[in-house]
């Protein structure tokens, strides 16, 4: 057996770069590289090796471990998860940075894959700079907090260990039902120790991802079921886009007339302009998409975790309506009781278009009622898109501005705040892929390192990150990385002074609103009651390397807006916003927790509205 004598660290990265993906005969590439922030724990352990191959495998610098790693998961997101890049980091804080990536990856089924530094092996010398020293297991490092949060993890103690772990990792990345973060700790001594590697592991690996058929029995079922419904509705989730499945929605949803619903990872699965697509459904959803789910006696999810935004925390759908889910992962096709068919979507949906197309099926829906709810909705649009206040921008309006202005093929990115449930009901999008939305962890900070990574997947338009001023402020340092890499995105951040989605879901909920706003102490009451902080985020992207405007009229807006589509660099618009001018309700609820006992009336009255709402939820 020939063999080839590399450092640990060198052979996982010779490894990585000859790992491929294949689905329907078209290979890709898993890994286009590494994102890395380099520390004692990696820099001359995997450090050294990237330098080795830097002209094989690209390194791409990060600013913050988060970011990063937050890049590294959209642009596997937008490669609908067949390319990838891979993130290092150093132990302690670097590693630990990298944690709540870790949750947004494996909550939104992305494969990441991380390479934090570790302890020494040897424990020489011990304790090494940033141990934890965990008095009860001295094997615990600060990388055992990626457990709960990966879907594989190993530790490294020696070179040769590697060739199971990378295998046992790889598995787990290109598995369609079992993916997300993969973590594999590298103890900073075994990163440099040399190992005489056989060559074979080195030889290129197909990850094949055949479609997994769904069984004659489990199509027969529900056939049978869908033949007996007469109001079926589609809930279409991310995996529709992971299946390369869009198209065969569109011809399902036509062949037997039903209407199209979507999640998050959803939207875009379907154009707004086909008139069975009824857009966002459930908590954030539209008002046709709401009474449809709620008049639905069959709701057909397609690749859909059934989180509890879309099914409006269980009370979306008739407590008497079947649910039937197709879903690749088992873990999700048995969600809410439902008739499981755990297959691929895009084979499946053929599958059943073929036998209720035998069977002569049709959903009983007249023309006119779909086409006169769409209309509403159409109208509830256009009249939000036209709203105006003498104070200021609102936030609908500047939506309805931007979604105007930008083109078809452009890409927006968000996560959180308020304007995730506003582009679920008011955005209107025509092409797959064009719609990035993290919202399965909903996790702030997201939007500027996302559009960076969704921007390096080279997608046909420009890239949008669509983001507030909340967001903006807890992690924004991939701007920079973008400007080093001339990747150039478009940052739109819509500042409405504070964190203004949970102050209206605070208020919502009988607080007269506390601790959520951007304001100064007040010296007479000693709370954070004081003015607004006038803080000018386009002076601060000026000052990291960016193009930046503002705007504070719709014309401004505009005229920045075609500004910053004719810059060369990542530009920055800062739009303010009036708080509290988002969308909201449209027939749908979400089920948050409420104080049972207060001295406040309100909360006491809201904790009684929640009691009666939770009546109407199903249990299971």
């Amino acid at each position: 057996m020939k063999t080839i004598r590399l450092t640990m660290a060198q052979a996982l990265l010779r490894f990585l770069n000859n790992q491929y993906i294949e689905i329907d005969g078209v290979q890709h590439k898993m890994f286009k590289g590494v994102m890395g922030i380099f520390g004692h724990g990696n820099v001359t352990g995997i450090g050294q090796a990237l330098e080795q191959y830097k002209d094989e495998f690209l390194f791409i610098q990060g600013k913050n471990e988060q970011g990063m790693a937050h890049a590294a998961i959209a642009y596997a997101k937008q490669k609908n998860r067949l390319e990838m890049f891979a993130c290092t980091s150093s132990i302690g804080p670097g590693a630990l940075n990298m944690v709540t990536a870790a949750g947004v990856a494996t909550v939104n089924r992305i494969p990441l894959l991380l390479l934090p530094g570790d302890i020494f092996a040897s424990r020489q010398p011990d304790p090494v700079l940033q141990q934890i020293e965990y008095p009860l297991d001295y094997t615990v490092t600060a990388n055992d907090a990626f457990k709960p949060v990966s879907k594989y993890w190993d530790r490294i103690y020696r070179p040769e260990q590697l060739m199971t772990a990378a295998i046992n990792a790889l598995r787990v990345l290109a598995d369609p039902a079992e993916t997300g973060a993969v973590t594999l700790c590298l103890p900073q001594d075994v990163q440099c120790e040399a190992y005489d590697y056989p060559e074979s592991f080195f030889a290129k690996r197909v990850h094949y991802i055949d479609r997994k058929p769904a069984a004659p029995s489990a199509i027969s079922r529900a056939v049978e079921l869908i033949r007996g419904k007469k109001r079926p509705v589609i809930i279409a989730g991310g995996g529709v886009h992971y299946s390369l499945a869009t198209d065969e929605l569109v011809r399902f949803a036509e062949a037997f007339n039903i209407p199209v619903t979507e999640t998050q990872a959803g939207k875009s699965a379907i154009s707004w302009k086909h008139p069975l697509g009824f857009g966002g459904v459930g908590t954030t959803g539209t008002l046709g998409a709401n009474r449809l789910a709620a008049q639905a006696d069959l709701v057909i999810a397609v690749g859909s975790r059934l989180q509890d935004f879309p099914t409006a925390s269980k009370t979306a759908f008739a407590p008497d309506a079947d649910i039937l889910s197709i879903n690749v992962s088992p873990l999700d096709a048995y969600k809410m009781d439902a008739t499981y068919v755990t297959a691929d979507a895009k084979v499946t949906l053929q599958s059943l278009t073929a036998a209720l197309k035998d069977a002569g099926y049709a959903a009983s829906y007249s023309a006119e009622e779909l086409s006169g709810l769409k209309k509403q909705w159409d109208d509830e649009v256009d009249r939000l898109y036209s709203l105006t206040s003498p104070n200021g921008l609102v936030q609908t309006q500047v939506l309805g501005t931007i979604n105007g202005f930008i083109g078809e093929d452009d890409v927006i990115v968000c996560a959180a705040g308020s304007m995730p449930g506003d582009l679920h009901r008011v955005w209107r999008v025509t092409q797959p892929k064009t719609y990035h939305l993290e919202y399965g962890f909903s996790c702030m900070g997201y939007e500027v390192s996302g559009a960076f990574g969704a921007k390096l997947a080279d997608p046909k338009g420009d890239v949008y990150a669509l983001v507030g001023d909340g967001s903006y402020l807890m992690l924004h340092s991939e701007l920079v990385t973008s400007i080093q890499e001339g990747r150039k995105i478009t940052v739109l951040l819509l500042d409405n002074n504070g964190f203004q989605c949970i102050h209206n879901l605070q208020r919502g909920h009988g607080s007269d609103g506390f601790g959520n706003e951007f304001r100064s102490r007040s010296t007479a009451t000693n709370q954070l009651s004081g003015d607004y902080l006038p803080i000018d985020f386009a002076a601060h992207a000026r000052a990291m390397g960016a193009k930046a405007y503002s705007a504070r009229t719709i014309e401004e807006l505009q005229d920045a807006l075609a500004k910053a589509k004719q810059e060369t660099v990542t530009t920055l618009i800062d739009i303010k916003v009036l708080p509290g001018t988002n969308t909201d309700g449209y027939e749908s609820w979400w089920h948050v927790g409420v104080a049972e006992v207060s001295t406040q009336e309100k909360v006491q009255r809201s904790y009684e509205d929640l009691q009666a709402k939770l009546g109407e939820a199903r249990k299971y």
